[in-house]
């Protein structure tokens, strides 16, 4: 419906609200709560700083109160005014002042250095996700528990269905559905279940407080006509997407995944997947991560509104010199958000052992890729992380947390294959910083020699032996001085050989110290390193 084109300007409210940038406020307003809101009336506002412009839509959330909410991407004194196809909702107008972000606030996530991520303020976002698929229709109890392990597991992204999901381990009825009607399957896909929503945000902030990220599965198979949420028509398909954008655009820890497993909702046509796309990035003002996740069909992630490469590939993770392919094709972000799960189920997909979880996500890392975990061990009562979430049981996440706190030395800039082709080994920034991974080989030694790339002669390198599986880091005696001996790898001065302990699932760390930038002493305190 078409909004009033033409008003008299309105005045401006006195009283402004503030907030921090890259948070949020909501503005509430009054209007009808007769016939059907959802599809008779249409409700925005333009908000503006300067020659920054946002259109940011709204959403009718029952009871006759429609909401706004609007994220400032930038600090500073805002105005918007309403455009509305009804008198009581069109020409409102108002400001907000948005001061600095603090603390842990960085913003969103977007793509950063063509193959990796970085919050909005330049803070570098290194993907250590987990996959919980119905953890957010759970009830309180388990939702709770759930939540209580994230908040001291090593993840910093977490996979979650925005419909309830009917698969294996999973086939309990819900609180809440998302459309007034009676279950399982007499819906009326033209008015939505605000309690449902409303809900589901709960779970969002809680994520946001604990700086993890929602990567939203906005569709998926895992329906089977049950409740019919993933064989809607395509209008009540693009309604729903345009509500969720309006509802969950402006919580800045939001990303959105078209679908998991896309290709196995055989409902859906390759011309419905591309009209959603588009649907949902012009719809959310704030630009956030979009992706959509395969099953035996990849998806064509060249599409311009395809931020960042969402595989489900195992293989491709499990040795050496085949994830990093992915990168050369799409020239994107690759995340492997699926790659089989620790666990002990009878499927196939269920049964890594800890050691093969830990093993996939180095292997992404010397790619210049990244790696999401899940877990499947039996549970009596069926609760399994990946499915319902509760409780990890698995050794794989200690070692991910070990792992992402190694990284934490980094450069911000992101990892990258230095000699891609030659040395499947060796990821990060020449000159600056290496890691090298031995996977299940077990070398006594390793000749110090490096890809030429960035180096010169005299420039001094620490060593550390990382032991990936056992969590320790310990530092080789002395400084390596590089020599340039040779055309294409270079050796330290001396030609040292450096002793290893002859097991699987060790690396080694070199990382510059004639510039000042030697790893913090707290580093060593982590690591036990000796």
């Amino acid at each position: 419906m078409s909004p009033i084109a033409s008003f008299a300007p309105p005045r401006i409210a006195t009283a402004v609200p503030t907030t921090e940038q890259w948070d949020y406020h909501e503005f509430a307003f009054n209007g009808p709560s007769g016939g059907n809101p959802f599809t008779d009336v249409d409700l925005a506002a333009t908000f503006s700083h300067g020659s920054t412009q946002l259109h940011v839509p709204g959403f009718y959330d029952g009871d006759g109160v429609y909401r706004i909410r609007f994220m400032p991407t930038l600090p500073g004194e805002w105005t918007f005014v309403t455009s509305s196809n009804v008198s009581a909702l069109n020409g409102k107008a108002g400001r907000l002042h948005a001061v600095a972000a603090r603390g842990a606030n960085h913003g969103p996530v977007r793509v950063a250095n063509t193959f990796h991520f970085a919050h909005a303020d330049g803070t570098p976002h290194r993907s250590f996700g987990t996959t919980a698929y119905s953890m957010a229709h759970q009830g309180d109890v388990l939702e709770r528990q759930t939540l209580e392990t994230l908040a001291a597991a090593p993840f910093n992204k977490v996979r979650l269905c925005v419909f309830p999901k009917r698969y294996a381990y999973t086939a309990s009825e819900p609180e809440f559905y998302p459309f007034e009607g009676t279950a399982p399957c007499a819906w009326d896909f033209t008015r939505f279940n605000p309690a449902f929503f409303q809900h589901f945000e709960s779970i969002l902030l809680k994520l946001r407080e604990l700086n993890i990220q929602a990567d939203l599965i906005l569709l998926h198979p895992y329906d089977r006509g049950h409740w019919g949420f993933d064989r809607m028509p395509p209008e009540a398909d693009d309604r729903y997407l345009k509500y969720a954008v309006a509802r969950f655009a402006a919580f800045r820890n939001v990303w959105w995944s078209l679908a998991n497993e896309h290709d196995f909702m055989k409902e859906k046509q390759p011309d419905d997947w591309h009209r959603f796309g588009p649907l949902v990035a012009e719809a959310d003002p704030y630009g956030h991560l979009l992706s959509v996740h395969n099953g035996f069909v990849i998806f064509d992630h060249w599409k311009p509104w395809v931020s960042h490469v969402s595989m489900q590939n195992g293989s491709a993770v499990a040795d050496f010199g085949r994830a990093g392919i992915y990168r050369d094709v799409y020239r994107k972000p690759i995340v492997y958000d699926e790659c089989k799960y620790e666990g002990d189920i009878d499927q196939r997909w269920g049964n890594l052992s800890a050691e093969e979880m830990v093993h996939r996500f180095w292997q992404g890392m010397i790619a210049g890729t990244y790696v999401g975990h899940g877990e499947t061990y039996k549970h009596p009562d069926d609760v399994i992380w990946w499915a319902r979430g509760g409780k990890l049981h698995g050794q794989s996440p200690a070692r991910i947390e070990f792992f992402r706190k190694l990284l934490d030395t980094a450069p911000p800039e992101g990892l990258d294959p230095i000699d891609k082709w030659q040395d499947l080994h060796t990821v990060g920034q020449p000159g600056k910083y290496y890691l090298i991974y031995f996977g299940k080989e077990t070398p006594n030694e390793w000749r110090f020699e490096l890809p030429r790339q960035g180096l010169a002669t005299g420039m001094k390198f620490r060593l550390d032996i990382v032991d990936t599986w056992n969590m320790t880091v310990t530092q080789s005696n002395g400084a390596y001085s590089i020599n340039a001996d040779t055309t294409y790898r270079y050796h330290a001065d001396g030609d040292p050989t450096i002793a290893l302990p002859g097991r699987p699932w060790m690396a080694l760390r070199l990382t510059r110290i004639d510039t000042g930038e030697e790893i913090a002493a707290v580093d060593r305190v982590i690591y036990g390193e000796s």
